[in-house]
């Protein structure tokens, strides 16, 4: 398993566009149904700051996710934008879950 977890600031006039191109990825992946991907996104309370969490179960999906053509107009456009704060990539070790995501 691998996860990722990203966070970067848009400008101010820029999260409106941003929020509707992660929902595009987000309706993809769901109509997808690939239980090796579990995606999230979160908003800050700035307003701004957006977290990207990504819990891939192998190579293959996250090649999925990664050749998305949804996902790949939500980066370029992203990378286009202007950003505030550049996108931060970490990796995660997962420690527990509440949830079992890849039965």
């Amino acid at each position: 398993m691998k996860i990722v977890k990203v966070t970067y600031t848009t400008k101010a006039e820029y999260v409106e566009q941003n929020q509707e191109n992660i929902k595009t990825v987000m309706n993809d992946l769901q109509k997808l149904n690939n239980q090796g991907i579990n995606y999230n996104s979160c908003l800050s309370a700035d307003g701004k700051t957006f977290t990207h969490t990504a819990f891939l179960k192998s190579v293959e999906d996250e090649q999925v996710l990664l050749t998305l053509p949804s996902f790949k107009v939500f980066q370029e456009q992203l990378r286009e934008s202007g950003l505030e704060s550049p996108p931060k990539q970490e990796l995660l070790t997962l420690v527990g879950s509440s949830q079992n995501m890849f039965n």
